[in-house]
């Protein structure tokens, strides 16, 4: 996720990052500029259809359809956010979460149990970052903490990473209360966090695994496709040569709100306005050593885990 300065206006104006919406439709809005420029010369210069032909009545239809399309496209880019906005706020459910469960581990267990509390320490942060990768399709062992209570070659890859990873917690906990270090009570305090970890992950699986209908979606590019091939037709009488670049304008403005909506449907991945996952993990894996109090002195906060 790109972070940014909302209120300075000249930068977000001028500035074009690699993942810019103009970047990603300069081919189409060039070769819809060639295509107006063809008709516009054609019906001009060529045929010298006059302002009494018929074909100017197109233009009502974009006005009628107009509300139409502004209507879809508005519809389309709330459901987009809202899955954006939904898989925020299960992330940071997570974060609050990782803390919780580090809070209650840490008061349960006194300075004997050192071993077991640094076992939580690397698994809840592995934990955020399992779900990370899961959500990416990708596999990264070497952005687990790895030392002699979490190996990343005991995981089998074909199955469900961060199951695993919560299915250690769960037995590591259950094992204290076996041999007396915890309270069966006490697992109640703790039991619900785990759980909870895990509706999260599937919660985001959710969201991930199912795009926007087909049908929807299919319809809306068709639409869009139609509407601004036709402009040339209904307003090259009224603007003449003008035409061109309206028409190459329209087409930036509504083709840049399907792309958005296109990018943030899915907001697990690592495009400039995804959800920042990297830097989530890593303020988890500094929530949960600060409150064991053992940061490693080779831990930078600052820098991504995937770095």
């Amino acid at each position: 996720m790109r972070d940014y300065n909302p209120k300075e206006w000249i930068t977000s104006i001028f500035y074009f990052h690699r993942e810019d919406t103009i970047r990603k439709m300069g081919p189409t809005i060039l070769s819809l500029g060639l295509y107006t420029t063809i008709i516009t010369v054609l019906i001009l210069e060529v045929w010298r259809i006059g302002e009494d032909t018929d074909l100017k009545n197109v233009s009502l239809m974009h006005s009628l359809l107009g509300f139409v399309i502004s209507f879809l496209l508005v519809f389309r880019n709330n459901t987009a956010y809202d899955r954006w906005w939904e898989g925020r706020k299960n992330w940071g459910v997570l974060v609050n979460i990782s803390r919780t469960l580090s809070i209650k581990i840490n008061a349960l267990l006194d300075d004997r149990y050192q071993d077991e509390k640094l076992f939580y320490q690397t698994l809840i942060p592995n934990y955020a970052i399992a779900v990370k990768n899961h959500l990416r399709n990708t596999y990264i062992p070497q952005e687990f903490i790895v030392n002699q209570y979490f190996n990343p070659a005991t995981l089998d890859k074909k199955e469900h990473i961060p199951n695993q990873i919560a299915s250690m917690i769960y037995q590591k906990t259950i094992d204290l209360q076996k041999r007396g270090v915890i309270i069966p009570e006490n697992i109640l305090l703790v039991s619900q966090e785990i759980q909870e970890m895990t509706n999260i992950c599937g919660s985001c699986e959710r969201i991930k695994n199912t795009p926007i209908p087909f049908s929807y979606s299919s319809f809306l590019k068709k639409f869009l496709f139609l509407y601004c091939v036709t402009l040339p037709i209904g307003y090259v009488f009224s603007l003449h040569y003008l035409v061109i670049p309206c028409v190459m304008f329209i087409t930036y403005v509504l083709g840049s709100l399907e792309v958005i909506a296109e990018e943030i449907e899915d907001p697990f991945g690592t495009d400039a306005n995804d959800l920042p996952l990297d830097q989530l993990c890593t303020g988890i894996r500094k929530a949960v050593y600060s409150i064991f109090g053992n940061i490693s002195d080779d831990y930078v906060p600052e820098k991504s885990i995937a770095s």
